[in-house]
C-alpha cells in the first residue's frame, strides 16, 4: 500500500513556516532560536530546507512555555537541550528536570520576569498561556499587587509596541485585553448588599474600562459589595443609579482627558439622596489619568492607584481590609 501523503510529510518532518504557524511564533524567530542557541531540525530534505520533527517541535513547544514563565531564551534552550523536553505548566516556576529548584528571584525580578512572559504569550497570540500566567499571577499576589505590577505594565508594554507598529499589532493587544478582563470578571463576584455599597461607572463616551474590571475584582476580595454601571454611562442614567442605591462611593473612571467631565463631577456632589430630613451624599472618587489635569472639583478624592481607590471606599463603607476574611469564592 502506498503511504498516504500527509503520512510521508509528517515522517519527514515539517516545514519551518508550517511549525512557525503553529507555535504561533514568526519563523525569524525559529532561525534565531536555532542560530543562536542550537534549537534546530534534526534533518534538512535534498533542498537544504529545514524539516521539523515531531521531537524538534517538542523541544520548541519546551522552549515557548519557558520563555513565556519569563526564562531567558538562552537559558529556556539550555533546560530544552539538556534532556527530556520538560511539561511545563505555564501556573508553575520553570526548572530543569531532574535539578534543583533556581535561586529565589527578588520581587523585581520576579515581576519583570512575569510580565515579559505573559507579553512573549500574547505575542505568540498563546492564549492558554496568556490565561493561565494571568489565573497564578492573581491567585499568588492578590488582585491589586497583580493588577499593579503585571497585569498593568503587561498592558502598558502591548500598548507601546502597539503604537510603533501599528494595526498590524492590535490583534495582540486586543486577545490580551480581552484576557485580562475574562479573569478579572470571573473574580468580581456580586455580593448581596446588606449595608453600604460602591457605585462604579465609566464616564460618558468612556469604553476603556479594564482598570474598573480589576476594582471590582479587588473590592470582592475585600467583602465590598459594589454595582458596576461599565463603560460610557450618561449623566441622566448616572443620577439615576445614584438615587436608587443611595451609595457610599462613586467611582468615575476616565481613561483620556477628552473623557473627564467636571461638571458631572460637581453634579454628583451637589445631587443628594435619601429621606427628607436626612440627606446624605456619597464619597465621589475621580480615578484615571483623564482627571489628573485638572484642578480639585469640590471635596472630590483623586486615587493615584488601584490599592488607593480601594484603601478609600473600603474605609468609607467600613468594610473589613483583611483578604483573608471570609468572602464569596469566585468559582460560585
Amino acid at each position: 500500500m502506498t503511504p498516504h501523503r500527509s503520512d510521508t510529510a509528517r515522517e519527514a518532518g515539517l516545514p519551518t513556516g508550517e511549525v512557525a504557524r503553529r507555535l504561533g511564533v514568526s519563523p525569524v524567530t525559529l532561525r534565531s532560536w536555532e542560530r543562536r542557541y542550537g534549537i534546530g531540525p534534526a534533518a534538512r530534505d535534498h533542498g537544504h530546507h529545514r524539516r521539523w520533527t515531531p521531537a524538534d517541535i517538542a523541544r520548541l513547544e519546551g522552549m515557548c512555555a519557558l520563555t513565556a514563565r519569563g526564562l531567558p531564551p538562552a537559558e529556556a534552550a539550555r533546560i530544552c537541550l539538556d534532556g527530556p523536553t520538560p511539561a511545563v505548566d505555564a501556573s508553575l516556576p520553570a526548572t530543569a528536570p531532574g535539578q534543583p529548584d533556581r535561586r529565589e528571584p527578588t520581587p523585581h525580578e520576579g515581576m519583570t520576569g512575569r510580565v515579559r512572559g505573559l507579553v512573549r504569550a500574547a505575542d505568540r497570540l498563546d492564549a492558554p498561556t496568556v490565561q493561565a500566567l494571568l489565573a497564578a499571577a492573581v491567585d499568588e499576589l492578590g488582585v491589586e499587587a497583580a493588577w499593579e505590577e503585571v497585569i498593568a505594565p503587561s498592558l502598558r508594554a502591548a500598548g507601546r509596541r502597539w503604537a510603533a507598529v501599528g494595526e498590524s499589532y492590535i490583534e495582540v493587544e486586543h486577545l490580551l485585553s480581552w484576557h485580562v478582563s475574562a479573569e478579572l470578571r470571573r473574580r468580581a463576584v456580586p455580593i448581596p448588599r446588606s449595608g453600604p455599597v460602591a457605585l462604579l461607572a465609566a464616564a460618558p463616551g468612556e469604553d476603556h474600562t479594564l482598570p474598573l474590571d480589576a476594582l471590582a475584582a479587588a473590592l470582592t476580595a475585600r467583602g465590598i459589595a459594589f454595582r458596576m454601571l461599565g463603560a460610557s454611562v450618561p449623566p441622566a442614567a448616572l443620577a439615576q443609579g445614584l438615587r436608587r442605591l443611595g451609595p457610599a462611593a462613586v467611582l468615575l473612571w476616565s481613561q483620556t482627558r477628552a473623557t473627564a467631565a467636571p461638571q458631572i463631577a460637581a453634579d454628583i456632589l451637589t445631587l443628594p439622596f435619601g429621606v427628607a430630613g436626612a440627606r446624605r451624599r456619597p464619597l465621589l472618587l475621580l480615578a484615571g489619568p483623564g482627571w489628573h489635569p485638572l484642578p480639585p472639583t469640590g471635596a472630590a478624592v483623586k486615587p493615584a492607584s488601584l490599592r488607593g481607590a480601594v484603601d478609600r471606599i473600603a474605609a468609607t463603607t467600613g468594610a473589613l481590609t483583611d483578604p483573608s476574611a471570609s468572602i464569596p469564592s469566585a468559582s460560585t
